[in-house]
């Protein structure tokens, strides 16, 4: 079951990659994972890698999609994978597409967690992390049993600077803007299945389910 999760910064994909990967036994793979893994083994790739971020500059498809090569050979995936950050450009999806048509691994479907703006940021600006021990809460979905106050040692809650409405509305209208050529690929390959994620976790994943067992059978 070959697979590639997509959704905008707060939709769940996460929570849902884990329980794919529990149930389907397949490994779920980062591009930030790759990189370190390449990198920690020292493959000419994961220097070549090393390398450009170490400059600040971005890694070039190329290399990208050479180490992507080189995890998606290693033999926990041999019935299948979880793609999750990559691929981020069109030219990186065709590049895919080429290299699993290569190793006669082609994708099952493209999973896309859709969540609608105003949830996303509602779930996004309403974290609040505990200076002290780390500790995270939601002012709706999570709160603190005492507002603004850590349940485990009293400290103030604070909201991280990313996490203010400003930043968030920027960090989505980057990502939807990166993510929707890709779901229009994905679309016209027919690969496309959209999740409706703006429901509980488990409903999400029982939809998910739902599609994936058919393959499973």
């Amino acid at each position: 079951m070959n697979l590639i999760l997509m959704g905008l910064p707060g939709a769940g994909k996460g929570t849902q990659a884990e329980k794919i990967v529990e149930e389907y036994k397949i490994p779920h793979i980062s591009t930030g994972d790759m990189f370190r893994s390449a990198m920690k083994e020292g493959t000419e790739l994961g220097m070549k890698a090393k390398g450009f971020m170490d400059q600040g500059a971005l890694v070039p498809d190329e290399v990208t999609i050479g180490i992507v090569k080189e995890r998606l050979s290693k033999s926990d995936c041999n019935k299948g994978f979880l793609l999750d950050g990559f691929p981020r450009t069109i030219a990186q999806a065709e590049a895919l597409e080429q290299l699993l048509a290569d190793m006669n691994q082609p994708l099952d479907f493209v999973l896309h967690i859709d969540v609608p703006q105003d949830q996303l940021l509602e779930r996004l600006t309403g974290r609040r992390i505990c200076p002290s021990c780390g500790a995270t809460y939601h002012v709706v979905f999570n709160p603190p049993k005492q507002e603004g106050i850590c349940d485990k040692d009293g400290a103030s809650l604070i909201q991280r600077d990313d996490d203010t409405a400003e930043t968030v509305q920027k960090r989505l209208e980057v990502n939807i803007e990166q993510l929707q050529p890709l779901l229009n690929f994905y679309q016209e390959k027919g690969y496309l299945e959209t999740i409706n994620g703006n429901r509980d976790i488990n409903e999400v994943f029982q939809d998910i389910n739902s599609k994936l067992g058919e393959l499973s059978k």
